[in-house]
């Protein structure tokens, strides 16, 4: 089993805003409700009258902006900013977003990215080759120095150009003086959305939370291959590719996003709860009570319970005050980290056969934990139900787990994690249940959803990452022709 108690690692998070007289502040609140897909740093860039202000560091975006006074050094009309949980990259402020470049054109722009670019070794060694002498590691900053370098004439037509060269997973919030811009990959793997305020602001983030958390009115998804930009005069859509394959990644639903949050036009806290519908349906058990692990896994458990007829109760309970252990720097930091965040309500387990609702196994321990932990308290028995299929294969678009060797589910089967964790049976959701219970986006083969970390079908060529693929797939045999 591995050693190392540590979840999924969550995207960054984006918000932009144009034409508010507190945007730097309207930016803030919006983040707050992103925290949940980036702790490691936050930043703020307002522009005051084509005048950059930036504020950024390292930590939760309360920490980072813990000074009030640090909002009132963010004046202006616009602004963005980002939480980042860092897929690529060293974790230090150098990578901190958003990140400043200058422009012939336009003068200095701002840059935010969500996401893992699939070519970003080989866009590297060609920039290099330019002369190119990067300011930090992550490939964020890819997008900023082809825009620098690019043959065209207008910062528009950089843009796209510069677009049209990246591969994998991509969400961009860029500000130059004039304007916000917003692009999207041409697979659309990450959410992002547009949202209005009363006043006419113009706002771009990744969630519809954050519109909600800023009562802004929801206007639109940005679509696979567009570019929104937005301006003093309104906001135009305008394209960097037609060639487009709508496939956003299924986790979204399942893990990251909020479940207060719609994804094109999809409740994820409904959609949560049709898997643990599914779920039930496809492995039934008897047992006294439902118990989901929380945060994320209580609307499966929901889904699980009303379609069992098996009593939902809270069984366990999350100290909001502790951060994702995944985050922590050290093994034993993490291992801490599990114990402190989670306990049991006594008088709902114990004596009990426990149904658990979780909503995914990555590496097991955390699993392992949990199931110890109810059983101390006196469970009879836990039933470990996963509202989404057995994790086999890395994300190459944005999820930093870019190995088999890290994933349980890649190296033992169902019985054999069942044992691993403790649990007294064990049922993952199929693909079929999963996307289902999602719902079909549109009438493609993949029906808008990218499930390749349970069935090996990635929707694009991997390319830096293809040789590691290649090698995992022959060490496990798990997959003929994955890709």
């Amino acid at each position: 089993m591995p050693n190392e108690i540590k979840g999924l690692n969550e995207e960054c998070g984006l918000f932009g805003i144009w034409g508010a007289d507190n945007a730097a502040q309207l930016t803030y609140d919006g983040l707050h409700s992103l925290q949940h897909r980036g702790q490691e740093g936050a930043g703020i860039v307002s522009n005051e009258n084509g005048q950059f202000h930036r504020q950024r560091g390292l930590g939760l975006l309360a920490e980072v902006f813990a000074d009030p006074q640090k909002i009132a050094t963010l004046p202006g009309t616009a602004a963005i900013g980002h939480v980042r949980y860092a897929t690529a990259g060293n974790h230090g402020i150098k990578n901190i977003q958003p990140m400043f470049f200058d422009h012939p054109g336009e003068g200095q722009f701002a840059l935010a990215h969500n996401g893992n670019l699939t070519n970003a070794t080989q866009l590297r060694r060609d920039l290099t080759k330019k002369g190119v002498q990067f300011q930090a590691t992550s490939d964020s900053e890819l997008l900023g120095e082809l825009i620098q370098t690019s043959s065209q004439t207008n910062f528009i037509d950089q843009l796209k150009a510069s677009l049209n060269q990246l591969r994998g997973g991509f969400a961009y919030l860029l500000m130059t003086p004039q304007m916000m811009v917003a692009a999207l990959d041409p697979n659309g793997f990450r959410p992002l959305v547009v949202g209005k305020l009363a006043n006419g602001a113009m706002i771009v983030c990744s969630e519809t939370c954050a519109l909600d958390q800023v009562g802004a009115t929801f206007v639109r998804d940005v679509e696979p291959g567009e570019i929104i930009i937005v301006t003093d005069k309104g906001m135009q859509i305008d394209h960097f590719t037609t060639d487009t394959h709508l496939s956003i990644c299924s986790m979204e639903y399942i893990y990251f996003a909020r479940p207060d949050s719609v994804i094109r036009g999809i409740s994820v806290h409904e959609a949560r709860k049709r898997m643990g519908a599914a779920i039930a349906k496809e492995a039934p058990v008897k047992a006294d009570v439902v118990i989901g692990v929380p945060n994320s896994s209580l609307s499966a458990a929901i889904g699980y319970a009303q379609a069992s007829g098996i009593h939902y109760d809270m069984g366990m309970i999350k100290n909001q005050y502790v951060a994702r252990t995944f985050i922590e720097p050290t093994q034993a930091k993490r291992v801490r980290g599990v114990s402190m965040k989670l306990s049991v309500v006594k008088s709902v387990v114990a004596g009990k056969d426990i149904v658990l609702v979780d909503d995914s196994i990555v590496r097991g321990t955390t699993s392992s934990y949990i199931v110890r932990l109810l059983k101390r308290a006196g469970a009879k028995s836990v039933h470990v139900r996963i509202a989404s299929p057995v994790l086999k294969f890395p994300c190459y678009y944005g999820i930093d787990i870019q190995t088999t060797k890290e994933l349980i589910g890649a190296n033992h089967s169902v019985p054999e994690i069942c044992q691993l964790i403790g649990a007294d049976s064990l049922a993952y959701l199929s693909v079929n249940g999963l996307v289902e219970s999602i719902g079909a986006l549109n009438d493609q083969p993949n029906h808008g959803l990218c499930t390749a970390y349970f069935d090996g079908q990635y929707p694009t060529p991997l390319y830096d990452y293809q040789a590691g693929f290649d090698a995992d797939v022959a060490r496990l045999g798990l997959y003929e022709g994955a890709n």
